[in-house]
């Protein structure tokens, strides 16, 4: 007896290859140079290949979902965690429910390259703890696209959600 699995088929792999794709400048705040790799509103993940310059702070964030960070080059730490500084080659896993400010050393020499893989959404705070907004993949995607737009880059190439597709059909 013969056993048939369901698969996905795919003409070709679903990849982006960040050495050749566009990165969207100052895309979600300044000093942050963002390439979309994976972009899936639907079930709130995004993947972003992001570089940081020196001196960059975000504000402070809770996340809704777990986040797995790889960094590439150059070093950053949570405001929360200066002894634990995050440099080529680290991995960092954060469960949901983890609170903390993302910071890049001003004495950094160069952007710290990083790759992102976010489920659910950033809520995030001013310095005083006030609410001052969320970030999801479908916000995400909408940011990164009319920046795009606006930077003469549309259409960007990143895969989407809805059973794996790219967002341009130029790849």
């Amino acid at each position: 007896m013969q056993m048939t699995f369901p698969t996905a088929r795919h003409d070709r792999l679903l990849t982006v290859d960040t050495s050749k794709a566009a990165w969207v400048k100052d895309a979600l705040a300044p000093g942050i140079d963002v390439c979309p790799v994976f972009l899936d509103a639907q079930n709130g993940i995004w993947g972003l290949r992001a570089r940081f310059a020196p001196g960059t702070t975000l504000p402070k964030h809770l996340h809704t979902g777990t986040v797995h960070m790889f960094t590439l080059s150059g070093s950053w730490n949570y405001v929360e965690h200066p002894e634990q500084p995050q440099t080529a080659g680290c991995y960092l896993y954060e469960p949901g429910g983890s609170l903390h400010q993302f910071m890049t050393p001003s004495s950094n020499s160069e952007a710290t390259d990083t790759f992102m893989l976010v489920f659910g959404a950033n809520v995030n705070f001013d310095a005083e703890g006030n609410f001052i907004g969320m970030a999801d993949a479908g916000l995400i995607e909408m940011a990164l696209n009319k920046a795009a737009g606006a930077q003469g880059l549309s259409p960007l190439n990143y895969i989407r959600g809805l059973g794996g597709a790219y967002a341009s059909a130029t790849n």
